[in-house]
């Protein structure tokens, strides 16, 4: 049906009279996007109607242009299509708040503010100064959305602990309140080492790069770390959970047992970081933001170029439906602006879905939830009746292990692991039991 029939549908609708206008010229432009011929009826689909808004937010059409436009489509479907389905209140719900957040961004912003927003999503201005000041500096520093998201939990929870709700109480906050903080962590909070260790740093944080103040002295209860030994498979346990698993989640789980992956590494993967010629993998912004190469196993070759056909098939789908973008770090699809469509740059194990991305608001195929990979583990362990604590990160100690036990040399396992420490390494010298020398039990002798 055309544009110009709709438009005689639309005094009919409770449309006022001056959106009766900009329905139609929406519907037109939501036409011409589908090459619709003129009498033809719409498709309205969910995947088309994102697309269409997509190429609006392209060309810089704002957010409550974008909302008319989708109540345009859905009014259309609603007068000509006669149906309900696909519900757009997702869609619209979603637009509302986007179109909240730029009439409530003051003009002139500041730069370097409008640079981070681009970079890495716009700050929430109804947040506290020092919260959103705080996240300025996170991100200026590059650091992760994990960290960030940790750090100002912790800060507002100091802040709120303490009524630092404006500028001349926090300007008076002394090293007594964090003391007393941190120790009431330790103490009456009963938490791990490393959880209040991660409080400490975020108030440091706070007070070097946000207030601009230096703690001289703490003198805090703090747990030191306890030195725990890694959880590690033997050869035979390893087997037995990996032949409990298939498909995907199996070649995850070699490539973490056979490269020494961590978790969020390998579900990181891009295509482009395979190197079959050279049989390595490339392992980028690892832990600490450090690149490092480790062995690519021969026993995935052939299931990762399988994998990497199956990215190729969903990525050419993605691309014809209008989308086909990926995440790329550090601003690099501004610099690169045709790189975050590149199949070089796709995650290997990519989401089932697509998703709307928190940071600038654009449908992408994220990498798989590492929630999906645990679970697979923890069902192949039970399977397998490991009874140990297993985890994810257990296949990486036992590749470290495992290397070990075949005379590896240690500096080179601390490489593949991409440890800056040999020391760290170290710990899995003790998990054999081999210190210098190997050790036999007198009752064996």
């Amino acid at each position: 049906m055309s544009v110009e029939t709709f438009s005689k549908l639309l005094p009919k609708a409770e449309v006022s009279v001056n959106n009766q206008k900009w329905f139609s010229m929406w519907v037109g432009r939501y036409a011409r996007f589908q090459h619709a011929p003129n009498e033809s009826r719409l498709e309205v689909q969910i995947q088309t109607v994102i697309a269409f808004l997509q190429s609006l937010r392209d060309r810089k059409v704002p957010a409550w242009q974008r909302l008319q436009a989708t109540r345009a489509i859905e009014c259309y479907r609603d007068l000509v299509l006669s149906t309900d389905k696909p519900n757009l209140n997702e869609v619209i719900g979603k637009l509302t708040e986007i179109a909240e957040r730029e009439r409530q961004a003051p003009p002139g912003a500041d730069v370097t503010g409008d640079q981070l927003a681009e970079a890495v999503g716009r700050i929430d201005p109804n947040e506290p100064a020092v919260i959103q000041q705080l996240r300025r500096e996170v991100r200026l520093l590059h650091y992760s959305r994990r960290t960030e998201k940790a750090y100002v939990g912790w800060v507002d929870r100091f802040l709120k602990r303490y009524e630092l709700d404006n500028a001349d109480r926090l300007a008076v906050v002394s090293e007594i309140e964090v003391k007393e903080f941190l120790t009431d962590l330790a103490v009456d909070g009963n938490v791990s080492a490393s959880t209040q260790n991660q409080a400490f740093s975020a108030l440091l944080f706070l007070f070097r790069k946000v207030l601009k103040r230096k703690l001289e002295s703490i003198d805090s209860v703090r747990a030191s770390r306890p030195r725990r030994l890694p959880v590690v498979l033997s050869p035979d346990e390893t087997r037995r959970v990996l032949a409990e698993m298939e498909g995907r989640d199996r070649l995850m789980a070699q490539l973490m047992y056979g490269a020494g992956l961590r978790t969020m590494e390998c579900l990181r993967l891009r295509v482009k970081d395979i190197a079959f010629d050279l049989g390595q993998i490339i392992v980028r912004e690892g832990k600490g933001d450090k690149d490092r190469i480790t062995v690519l196993p021969v026993a995935a070759r052939e299931g990762l170029q399988e994998q990497i056909e199956l990215v190729r098939e969903l990525h050419n789908r993605d691309l014809k439906a209008g989308f086909g973008r990926v995440w790329l770090p550090h601003a690099l699809a501004k610099k690169y602006p045709n790189a975050e469509r590149e199949f070089g740059w796709q995650y290997v194990f990519p989401a089932h879905k697509l998703s709307l991305d928190p940071v600038d608001d654009t449908f992408r195929r994220h990498h798989l939830h590492d929630g999906a990979l645990a679970t697979a583990l923890r069902k192949a362990a039970r399977k397998a009746k490991i009874d140990k604590p297993f985890t994810p990160h257990a296949l990486r100690h036992s590749f470290a292990t495992h290397l070990l036990q075949s005379g590896s040399d240690i500096r080179t396992v601390q490489d593949l692991l991409g440890h800056v420490d040999v020391g760290t390494t170290m710990i899995y010298t003790h998990v054999l039991n081999r210190p210098g020398l190997a050790v036999r039990s007198p009752l064996d002798v």
